[in-house]
């Protein structure tokens, strides 16, 4: 029997559909106890990489379907924040979708083309694509294969020589020597595939545990007692001020409460943008804004405007600040005016005990696509006019880090977190300037989806991240989840899902170094390259076909 005439449940649809089904199942938000499942989901599309032929009339519009089924599923949470976010949901799973056609074709021209095993194939041109898909149209990490592990801290340790892309190839590996065992459409079986495995696997665990066991920092280590405030309060798209005045009052009084439980903290972190008012900042010779230039305001009047009118930010900062008596980092919006326009920003501001603010604040570097910004938006302000989103943020220049009790700490603002390559970046830029960070703080605000899994497939990042860069991590996050992250990826604290809390974290600087850090996407843009080249054999070949 062909493949093309194979039974039902040898069909593209059956072995696509129950590998998808294993993945998603062994992802959030059933993934805190199926995880293990992802080292046995790829099996079925690694025996259709083995087919001779794909069974099925279209089968690579079939394993499209099967992958936007997936994506609709795996990201369902995008449809939360609002109706129209449910347009977003749709456009990046169908974007998506390609991904698992992709991987099928490529990994099939480099064993039925070029005679490569299987079991190197797979790995190869999956970590390579989990690499583009990170990058290309803004990158998103969320969902990796890898991250269905992040709640076993001994083998997630392998992401300090090549990322959480290195764990995803492991994970792939294995899967691919469990398939490659069976006789599959006259292929002879095969033993050796499951040393390999065992070897991959064993080499992993066994280093895992070695890098968990070295010492971290000394007795003489400087540390910081920091207090993650973590409230709860879901976010819609509103223009109701009143909610901004009650998300602070709400945030004020849980500080009071942590000041009270965890005495004399070395600072405080609440989340994104939580702070009721907006910083204002402007430059001499400020433009006048187009609304107020179009109601006849002109430059003089509106300078004084600036001067005088605009709510002043920091003596409600200093005024917490000194109640306190901690440092504070605080999520909160900029409105900077400047010769080019106004420009919103993203920012985590420091204030001292004091009640000095260090200068300058972080802005948020990589804003979100139609969730922060809409694209193009300021060339036809139609597109932002037909969005709910009132104004689009803009993108910060540099990393900033703020010195605190001895100990150097680098803040990013949500979804940056999902990027590995731009928390690397931002490390390695503060390093050259003799700043290199020893804690990474994260300050989001995950209110926006009601407590789905979404918060969990965020929090992997930030498990990652600290495996990677060998740094502790620290998350304040609306809704949940804040964390206090150990350098191992350990989650030493985690606040409720949905609900509010203050967590205490104690931490000190990690002295591992990382390769990682040192070397970035070295191995996943090997794999990526592989990818690339695979494309131009499976292009030339197919030209070659239709020339005769």
């Amino acid at each position: 029997m062909s493949s093309a005439n194979a039974p039902w449940y040898r069909s593209t649809l059956a072995l696509a559909g129950l590998s998808a089904g294993l993945l998603w199942a062994a992802l959030p938000p059933l993934g805190n106890w199926l995880w293990p499942l992802a080292w046995v989901a790829p099996v079925g599309w690694i025996l259709l990489v083995r087919y001779p032929e794909l069974p099925g009339r279209r089968p690579y519009t079939t394993l499209w379907a099967v992958g936007f089924l997936f994506w609709m599923a795996a990201l369902h949470w995008l449809r939360l924040p609002h109706p129209a976010t449910s347009i977003g949901w749709v456009a990046l799973s169908f974007y998506f979708a390609f991904y698992l056609p992709a991987f099928l074709g490529l990994a099939r021209v480099a064993v039925h083309r070029l005679g490569v095993s299987v079991v190197l194939a797979a790995p190869v041109v999956w970590t390579g694509l989990e690499l583009l898909r990170g990058h290309l149209m803004g990158g998103m990490t969320m969902a990796s294969l890898s991250h269905t592990q992040y709640l076993w801290p001994p083998i997630i340790q392998v992401s300090d020589v090549a990322g959480a892309y290195g764990l995803s190839f492991l994970i792939m590996l294995v899967a691919a020597c469990l398939g490659r065992v069976p006789p599959w459409r006259g292929q002879a079986r095969g033993v050796w595939p499951l040393l390999v495995a065992v070897a991959a696997f064993g080499g992993a665990l066994g280093y895992g545990r070695l890098r968990m066991a070295e010492a971290v920092g000394g007795p003489e280590a400087p540390t910081l007692r920091v207090a993650i405030i973590q409230g709860s309060i879901d976010t819609e798209l509103t223009a109701d001020p009143s909610v901004r005045v009650t998300t602070h009052e709400h945030y004020v009084a849980l500080t009071e409460e942590a000041v009270r439980r965890y005495p004399e903290p070395d600072l405080i972190l609440w989340p994104e943008t939580v702070f009721r008012d907006p910083l204002v900042t402007y430059e001499p010779g400020a433009e006048v804004p187009d609304d107020l230039a179009r109601e006849g305001v002109g430059q003089p009047e509106f300078e004084r405007w600036l001067e005088a009118e605009l709510p002043d930010t920091l003596p409600e900062m200093t005024r917490l600040a000194q109640r306190f008596g901690a440092p504070m980092i605080v999520g909160i919006e900029q409105y900077h005016y400047g010769p080019n326009g106004p420009r919103r920003f993203n920012c985590a501001a420091l204030v001292t005990a004091e009640g000095t603010m260090a200068r300058p604040v972080y802005a948020k570097m990589h804003p979100v696509a139609f969730g922060e910004y809409i694209p193009l938006a300021d060339r036809f302000p139609l597109l932002q006019q037909i969005t709910p989103l009132a104004s689009s943020l803009s993108a910060g220049e540099r990393p900033e880090a703020f010195e605190i009790g001895g100990l150097i700490l680098a803040p990013n603002i949500c979804y940056e977190s999902v990027l590995p390559h731009l928390i690397g970046r931002q490390i390695r830029t503060l390093a050259a300037e003799g700043r290199e960070p020893d804690v990474l703080v994260n300050l989001t605000n995950d209110g926006w989806f009601w407590g789905s899994s979404q918060l969990d497939m965020h929090l992997a990042c930030g498990i990652f991240r600290a495996v990677e860069f060998r740094k502790p991590w620290l998350i304040a996050a609306n809704t949940g989840f804040s964390a206090w992250i150990d350098g191992d990826g350990r989650l030493v604290r985690r606040g409720p899902r949905r609900d509010t809390d203050v967590l205490l974290a104690e931490v000190s600087a990690d002295d591992r170094r990382s390769l990682y850090l040192l070397w970035g996407d070295w191995f996943a843009g090997l794999c990526l390259a592989a990818c690339l080249a695979l494309t131009l054999v499976g292009v030339w070949h197919g030209r070659g076909r239709r020339s005769r």
